[in-house]
């Protein structure tokens, strides 16, 4: 990818095109956003903000799926 913006998600390394936000990020990995819970940068992202957060170089993501039951 050309000029590739690098990242880590849930410890592993991956990479997404500049520009790219976080909900465009999760789909393009192949998940439900809606059944998500993401740590972004060592913080809980409130879904929110979800929309105006833009993915950059070094952004540390841990994703969650979010499992009903009871």
């Amino acid at each position: 990818m050309n000029n590739a913006i690098e990242l880590q998600v849930n410890g592993e390394g991956h990479t997404c095109l500049p520009q790219t936000t976080l909900p465009q990020l999760l789909v393009q990995m192949g998940l439900n956003p809606r059944l998500l819970a993401v740590e972004y940068n060592g913080e809980i992202l409130h879904r929110q903000f979800w929309d105006e957060t833009v993915i950059k170089t070094n952004d540390r993501l841990e994703i969650v799926t979010i499992v009903g039951g009871g």
